[in-house]
């Protein structure tokens, strides 16, 4: 599930998007945000998808989602925005039981986790 939120204003344009109940670990997921917290759109695209691990997939379609939004319902270019807040919090543990020998059974634990992008435009500074 994908949330959508952005904050009015002409001084503060931002562009919030929150992905909830994500199959992945907290710090599997923490590893891949840890890089791109505080960088450009475009060089956060290059960093996620050449980074070789499975929850950048994820991560890089959220990033592509709040650039769409940002785009579309605010009119924000992707070139001036950068990521201002990358952050993930842990989530339900979703478990099942798996069959086994004899009539036993394994527990399965599979971790979820939320993933929250704010996308933020960078501001000119060619005012001198």
């Amino acid at each position: 599930m994908i949330k959508n939120w952005s904050s009015g204003g002409e001084e503060n344009r931002e562009i919030k998007v929150l992905a909830q109940h994500i199959y992945m670990s907290v710090l599997k997921a923490q590893r891949v945000i840890d890089q791109i917290r505080g960088r450009s759109y475009e060089e956060t695209l290059m960093i996620l998808e050449l980074m070789p691990y499975r929850a950048s997939y994820p991560i890089l379609q959220l990033v592509y989602s709040a650039a769409a939004n940002a785009n579309h319902n605010m009119g924000l270019n992707e070139a001036d925005s950068f990521i201002s807040k990358a952050e993930v919090n842990r989530s339900a543990i979703v478990k099942k039981l798996r069959p086994r020998a004899r009539g036993h059974s394994y527990p399965i634990k599979k971790p979820t986790c939320h993933i929250t992008i704010v996308l933020k435009e960078r501001k000119n500074l060619n005012h001198f």
